[in-house]
């Protein structure tokens, strides 16, 4: 019996000097529900096109609970995150008492990313962490070269509009987002140089301050504490295989000589909180694995990156 008493003591003691079996069987599994939150065109699924393309199911076998936001295809930061807070309390109120929804990781790409940050500064007690890819916090040439090429006075710009909007609307509509008409008006122009730092100034917590710092490892809103990140990458042509790397190679050309960019976003740009990585050998949609997960083979698998930051967050308790 005494040897049993020891025994057992022993292997209790060695239970507890072990990390917790949730980081070693689940890595991925957060205290919190991750949000993923899309960019333009914002859908989840339409037909067997996925915005988060083999995201969410590598993350929920390593224990997460993934939802994607519905939110409109083209639309101000501000309305498309009142439009995800709104799920999120559904979520929050649809949750079983025994387990709980309280808040959420937000992982924002392109426009998804000022979503969170909008979101962040309006209800930090529904937000654990914001976690922004490729998202032009400092605004996009490519915003400012829509804007002056169609200019919404002009008739010119006003069939652009017309078409912009009929194509949001489209999205909206195959993938199933009930949301408000689309408006490409105020899209862009929280992206071009004038909008970007209005918005900035409106909602500043985790910029850098300077133009290609890093941020706070974590920003304090009306007594909450949420540790913010950010990732992206610098290349055009990433695969041969993939349609949007011509796409992009022409859209960077509407950046200065010099500024590394994904064909929207340039690299300092895309600085916000703690800089995991800014420069990924990654075009602006290899961030979310979009084009069928033809990103660069000689960089690191996005899935990877998404699966590692989820166990980051595991064990930051978040």
């Amino acid at each position: 019996m005494k040897k049993i008493m020891i025994t057992t003591c022993a292997l209790l003691a060695l239970a507890m000097s072990l990390p917790s079996s949730a980081h070693i069987f689940n890595p991925a599994k957060t205290k919190n529900p991750i949000m993923l939150v899309p960019g333009i065109f914002a859908f989840d699924t339409i037909a067997v096109v996925d915005y988060w393309y083999n995201i969410p199911g590598p993350l929920e076998s390593k224990g997460a609970t993934v939802y994607a936001a519905k939110i409109n295809a083209f639309e101000s930061s501000a309305q498309r995150g009142e439009e995800l807070i709104a799920q999120m309390e559904d979520i929050i109120a649809a949750s079983p008492w025994w387990k709980p929804v309280k808040k959420f990781n937000l992982m924002g790409h392109s426009q998804g990313g000022m979503t969170a940050r909008y979101v962040m500064a309006v209800r930090p007690d529904l937000v654990a962490s914001v976690t922004t890819m490729s998202t032009p916090h400092a605004g996009s040439p490519i915003a400012d070269l829509m804007t002056n090429t169609f200019p919404p006075e002009t008739i010119r710009g006003k069939l652009f509009v017309e078409f912009a909007d009929a194509v949001g609307n489209l999205v909206n509509t195959l993938s199933d987002n009930k949301q408000s008409e689309s408006n490409i008006v105020a899209m862009l122009s929280e992206f071009n140089a004038t909008g970007a730092a209005s918005f900035n100034t409106a909602y500043p917590a985790g910029l850098p301050s300077t133009a290609c710092g890093t941020g706070p490892e974590s920003v304090n809103i009306d007594g909450y504490n949420i540790p913010v990140f950010s990732w992206g990458g610098k290349r055009h042509l990433t695969n041969a295989a993939d349609i949007s790397d011509a796409l992009f190679a022409i859209t960077g050309l509407a950046f200065d000589a010099g500024v590394d960019n994904d064909g929207i976003t340039g690299v300092c740009s895309n600085h916000f909180g703690t800089v995991l990585q800014d420069g990924y050998k990654w075009n602006h949609l290899d961030a979310n694995n979009h084009v069928l997960g033809l990103s660069n083979l000689f960089e690191t698998d996005p899935k990877t990156v998404f699966k590692n930051h989820a166990h980051r967050l595991n064990h930051m308790g978040l």
